[in-house]
């Protein structure tokens, strides 16, 4: 069983991106979403990160709640 705890930090390193906090802050200043794109289909994502964040999203996994955020935070 998983027991990690899946925070922002968490999923950006899983995406192989930067994860300190102001790299996290950057991201999230540069990237928008556009009202009806889905966050899986961005086009600042890679393959892989595609791929990875569709499959929780879709599998409802335990990454989901914090992809969830992320999705809400690059709408703002």
């Amino acid at each position: 069983m998983d027991t990690s705890q899946h925070t922002m930090v968490n999923l950006f390193m899983q995406l192989g991106l930067e994860s300190n906090e102001a790299a996290i802050e950057q991201f999230m200043a540069s990237h928008t979403l556009q009202e009806n794109e889905k966050l899986e289909n961005a086009s600042f994502w890679s393959p892989s990160q595609s791929a990875f964040i569709k499959e929780c999203l879709a599998s409802d996994s335990d990454w989901a709640e914090v992809v969830d955020q992320l999705n809400v935070q690059l709408r703002q």
